[in-house]
């Protein structure tokens, strides 16, 4: 996983509900984990733009609901501000739901932009990814 060069403002704690944006099979999941993120002692970690969380899958499809993925961030209504000075905020807050941690995808297209950061951090959903911002 590469550093990022962008100074990403952490919008989305844990308990929050997010949309998806892939043909996974799920609509509707929950963060519950911020993978390598770290805290004051009684603060909720949050996840931002590229992060690497674990997911319940709340609304979709039978087969995927109840079960717990990993999942990238990939857009965030927060608006956060890169290394050139240009700040960038989104419609929605978007997850993509992967097959392992090592950041395969599970769906095969994604509907929306996704963040450039997110395609320099996970070359394998930079692949299918159709629009980067």
């Amino acid at each position: 996983m590469k550093a990022l060069k962008a100074n990403i403002v952490k919008s989305l704690p844990v308990g929050s509900e997010v949309e998806t944006c892939d043909n996974s099979g799920a609509k509707t999941v929950r963060i519950f984990a911020v993978i390598g993120h770290k805290t004051r002692k009684g603060k909720k970690p949050a996840a931002g733009i590229a992060d690497l969380v674990m997911v319940a899958v709340k609304k979709g499809k039978p087969d995927v609901r109840k079960q717990v993925f990993f999942a990238i961030v990939v857009r965030q209504k927060k608006e956060y501000r890169r290394a050139n000075g240009m700040r960038i905020k989104f419609e929605d807050n978007s997850v993509v739901v992967l097959k392992d941690e090592k950041g395969n995808p599970k769906g095969t297209i994604f509907k929306g932009p996704i963040a450039k950061e997110v395609a320099d951090r996970w070359p394998a959903v930079a692949k299918i990814a159709s629009i980067i911002v």
